[in-house]
C-alpha cells in the first residue's frame, strides 16, 4: 500500500461537553469534558486508521495542550511527528445543549509560527517521502502566503491534497496539486461569486483546473453529498441518508476515506465514493468522534453516482 502523511499546521485541542440549555450571563455548569485530538490533518490521520489503514499525522505543537494531544494520539496508536513550537496549541470547545439538540462551537485561535518552526514541519513532511500528502486546517499566524506553492515545488514525488481555504489558496497561483476538497462556500470564494446551480458548481470548479491550482476537486455538498471534478469529467456522487448526531469531522473523515483509498491503488473516482461513504458514516458518530470502518463499508454501495457532461 503507498503512504499517507498529513501536515497540520494549527492543531487543536477538543474539549466536548455538554448543558441543559444555554443563557447569557449567569454560571452554566456543565457536564464532564472529554477531550479528544483536533486539527484538520489530525483529523485526517485518525479518519484513516479508523478505516483500517495507517497514515503519519505531522504537527506542530507547543505547551501543555500539546503535550496532551499528543498524549491522546499516542493512545490511539496514530503514527505521528509532533515538533515543538514556543507557542501554545489552541483548544476547540463544543457544546451540546440538550433542550434543543443544538451544538455551539467554539474555535480560539492557534499561535504564531516562527519561520524556523514552520521549515521544520514541512521538511519533516518532505523527508518520509509519503506518496499522499493531506494538508487540512487553516494556516496560523506567521505562514507565507505561498505556502501552499512552496509545498507543491518542492513534494515533487507526493499527490497533494489540500482541505483548505482563504489567502493563501487563492495566492497559491499554479501549485499543480493533485485533489482539493473545499466545500461550497470555499469554492465560491475561491469563484468569487456565488453558486447557486449544478451548472455554476461544475463551471467555477473548471475554471481552477485550468487555472493550474490543481488536478481536480472534490466539492463537499453536505447532505447532497459531493462532485469530482476533472479535466475530463464532472460527476455527481449522492449521499446516503443516515441519521445525524454530529457534523463535526464528516469533512475530515471524507478526506481520510479519500486519501485511503488512493493509497490502496483504487480509481479516483472510486475513492471519492469511499470518501463521501466515510464523511456519512461521521455523522452517525456523537459529539468529535469520526468514521467508523463498519458504517462507511455498509454505506458505500448506497453512494451513487452520476456524470455530467463537461
Amino acid at each position: 500500500m503507498r503512504t499517507i502523511v498529513t501536515l497540520t499546521m494549527n492543531p487543536a485541542l477538543d474539549v466536548a461537553t455538554s448543558i441543559h440549555s444555554v443563557a447569557p450571563e449567569i454560571k452554566l455548569r456543565c457536564a464532564a469534558p472529554s477531550f479528544h485530538p483536533g486539527g484538520g490533518g489530525i483529523n485526517v490521520a485518525r479518519a484513516v486508521h479508523f478505516l483500517g489503514g495507517e497514515a503519519c499525522a505531522v504537527y506542530a505543537a507547543g505547551g501543555h495542550t500539546g503535550e496532551k494531544l499528543r498524549q491522546l494520539l499516542t493512545d490511539e496508536g496514530i503514527d505521528q511527528r509532533a515538533l515543538p513550537i514556543a507557542g501554545t496549541t489552541r483548544e476547540s470547545f463544543t457544546c451540546y445543549e440538550a433542550s434543543t439538540g443544538l451544538q455551539y462551537r467554539y474555535t480560539l485561535p492557534g499561535p504564531a509560527l516562527s519561520q524556523p518552526e514552520w521549515i521544520a514541519c514541512l521538511d519533516t513532511c518532505l523527508g518520509l517521502q509519503p506518496d499522499y500528502l493531506v494538508l487540512s486546517g487553516s494556516l496560523p499566524k506567521g505562514m507565507p502566503s505561498d505556502f501552499y506553492g512552496q509545498l507543491a515545488s518542492r513534494a515533487q514525488h507526493s499527490r497533494l491534497i489540500i482541505d483548505s481555504a482563504g489567502e493563501a489558496l487563492q495566492a497559491a497561483g499554479e501549485a499543480g496539486l493533485f485533489l482539493l476538497k473545499p466545500n461550497l462556500r470555499e469554492l465560491e470564494r475561491l469563484a468569487g461569486a456565488a453558486l447557486t446551480d449544478e451548472a455554476q458548481i461544475q463551471q467555477a470548479a473548471q475554471r481552477l483546473i485550468d487555472s493550474g491550482l490543481t488536478q481536480a476537486l472534490l466539492i463537499s455538498l453536505g447532505a447532497a453529498g459531493a462532485a469530482l471534478a476533472t479535466c475530463a469529467k464532472y460527476v455527481r456522487l449522492r449521499a446516503p441518508i443516515v441519521p445525524i448526531r454530529s457534523k463535526v469531522g464528516a469533512g475530515d473523515s471524507m478526506v481520510g476515506g479519500l486519501a485511503l483509498a488512493l493509497a490502496q491503488g483504487r480509481s479516483l473516482l472510486d475513492a471519492a465514493r469511499f470518501g463521501v461513504a466515510a464523511g456519512s458514516a461521521a455523522v452517525m458518530t456523537p459529539g468529535t468522534q469520526l468514521c467508523r470502518r463498519d458504517d462507511a463499508e455498509r454505506l458505500l454501495p448506497q453512494v451513487t453516482t452520476q456524470q455530467q457532461s463537461n
